[in-house]
């Protein structure tokens, strides 16, 4: 399969993958307002037709890439980034635990970000 179609959807807090018009994938996230700020990834849902062709691995990648771009840290509180991100060091330095805290705090005290 060629490299999914990514967009971000910044305002719905989704990083969405797309082929022939249909979404895929995302990556459900939200801004961390803290200091610094991060981009915290909190599911990753892969359609089940769609499941084994990368669109995870590639969605999670573009939100590394996007995060850096961006000159933010990523926290991975979704379990999928989280191993992703064990798997690719070299793309996904890992954030500070004061960060980590800060967002599952935000996410605990938000529930609707999830």
């Amino acid at each position: 399969m060629a490299d999914p179609d990514i967009r971000d959807n910044r305002p719905a807090g989704l990083l969405e993958a797309y082929e022939d018009g249909q979404v895929t994938g995302r990556i459900v996230y939200f801004t961390l307002y803290a200091t610094p700020a991060a981009l915290v990834a909190v599911h990753t849902v892969v359609e089940p037709e769609y499941e084994g062709k990368g669109i995870g691995g590639a969605l999670v990648r573009e939100f590394y890439a996007m995060a850096a771009r961006e000159g933010v840290p990523v926290v991975p509180l979704c379990p999928y980034a989280a191993e992703w991100a064990l798997r690719h060091p070299d793309e996904a330095p890992a954030a500070p635990a004061e960060l980590v805290r800060a967002a599952q705090e935000q996410l605990k005290a938000n529930p609707q970000l999830r």
